[in-house]
């Protein structure tokens, strides 16, 4: 089928689509849209799509540009699902900027975040520009760079957004209820043409090869330390991060800060947050009393949101919901005395900084089912493991919060070792041959 008539194929799928829900028809629609016929041709449709769109014609603009003298002073940054310029890039980003001598192009390609033509289009963009890039730059995943048949001058280099090796990602879900399947990775690969994969310690070199199909590629996985993580060794970035945070916060000045960070539930494209009835902030109120602040932020891909239920005279001040906040979850970390999360890569990270952490895991055993863990979780954390509400009132009237030193060294020790900030002199150092500092 042609693109002209698959287009209007489709457009007429949608006109009806469109009619149905306009008529009385509306809640038989509601209850059969995710069954055959709709579900089943939008399916097709959408593969016989993606087939052309990632097969044929995105390396078709790329070839139409790679034939250009490589620009030895381009770099593209690309972001798969955020719409800002995540932590991951910026310290990257301000040296190159500060130096003068590159230009920096940042591709969002919205995946997730736009409708299936935008994030189209985004890609098209992409791959034209990267037809001549001599350096690139990601974060995440993205299918759009590895269907393509990039060029051997260019150097691509992979930051990851998170530290560690804790839950499964990319090739180690094949199959899993989180991941896709075997065959669909395979036909869309997404963790090709990678130089360098830049991870937080030698520990976890084994899991990024695996997630990567990297294992018979030794040397490009390497544990030089995540970007990101430098921050934590700025003590200007540390001495301000407080008053950062109450100036957007006033309330939470002269209260211990307690930094509840859930990840999501689900598919990254369906992103849910925890089911809060198994976080009760009028028990933690009546069991905390009026000397604490609760500041909730929810993974950045999680499109509609909620925060648990609590009586209206709470809200605001005894919990506030600071996702759409100014505030990174970096200065987060560093104001609280505690942390309180769940599957969160950020474990690692908060880890450095030497203070308490509590995991709150109530579906530990469905989320293992759902996604797995390169680690056993009980062995893995750092912290108290709390997996109902009892045990997590309990750790948090603990002294110190339970507070293990020795414990959360070992951790540190064995999965950031790579991170004492001059993570990104030696990232640049590999990219282009040079520190940018």
């Amino acid at each position: 089928m042609s693109s002209k008539a698959m287009k209007k194929v489709d457009k007429a799928v949608d006109g009806v689509i469109d009619v149905l829900k306009k008529t009385p028809l509306r809640e038989w629609w509601w209850k059969n849209k995710k069954k055959t016929p709709f579900k089943q041709v939008r399916k097709y449709l959408g593969g016989i799509h993606k087939e052309k769109l990632y097969l044929e014609w995105f390396p078709a603009i790329y070839n139409r540009h790679s034939s250009d003298p490589i620009d030895e002073h381009k770099v593209v940054m690309i972001e798969n699902a955020l719409s800002g310029l995540s932590n991951s890039f910026q310290l990257i980003y301000k040296d190159l900027k500060a130096s003068g001598d590159y230009r920096i192009h940042v591709h969002h390609l919205g995946k997730n975040l736009t409708r299936a033509k935008q994030h189209d289009i985004n890609g098209a963009r992409l791959a034209n520009d990267l037809g001549d890039a001599k350096y690139v730059f990601l974060s995440e995943a993205c299918d759009v760079l590895s269907c393509l048949p990039l060029r051997e001058e260019t150097i691509v280099c992979q930051l990851w957004h998170g530290c560690g090796a804790f839950k499964k990602f990319g090739r180690s879900t094949a199959d899993l209820m989180f991941g896709q399947s075997r065959a669909q990775i395979e036909k869309y690969p997404q963790y090709e043409h990678y130089d360098f994969v830049t991870v937080s310690s030698p520990e976890v070199v084994w899991a990024y090869e695996e997630a990567m199909g990297l294992k018979e590629k030794h040397g490009i996985v390497l544990p030089v330390g995540v970007s990101r993580t430098d921050v934590f060794f700025d003590q200007k970035h540390l001495d301000h991060a407080a008053e950062r945070v109450y100036e957007v916060v006033p309330q939470a000045r002269g209260k211990k800060v307690i930094f509840f960070a859930p990840t999501f539930r689900g598919k990254v494209a369906t992103a849910k947050t925890p089911n809060y009835r198994r976080f009760n902030l009028e028990l933690l109120k009546e069991k905390l009393g009026d000397d604490v602040i609760i500041l909730i932020k929810h993974h950045p891909i999680i499109k509609d949101y909620h925060i648990p239920e609590m009586p209206e005279e709470y809200n605001g001040t005894f919990a506030v919901d600071v996702t759409r906040m100014p505030l990174s979850v970096e200065d987060l970390m560093i104001t609280a005395d505690v942390c309180i999360t769940d599957y969160s890569s950020l474990i690692f990270e908060y880890s450095l900084l030497n203070k308490p952490l509590i995991s709150y895991v109530y579906d530990l055993d469905k989320y293992f089912d759902w996604r797995g863990f390169y680690y056993n979780f009980d062995e893995l954390s750092p912290g108290q493991v709390c997996r109902n509400m009892e045990e997590l009132l309990h750790a948090l009237t603990l002294p110190d919060f339970g507070y293990d030193p020795e414990r959360m060294k070992e951790f540190r020790e064995k999965f950031m070792s790579g991170c004492d900030g001059h993570s990104t002199e030696r990232i640049e150092k590999l990219v282009f041959g040079k520190s940018l500092r």
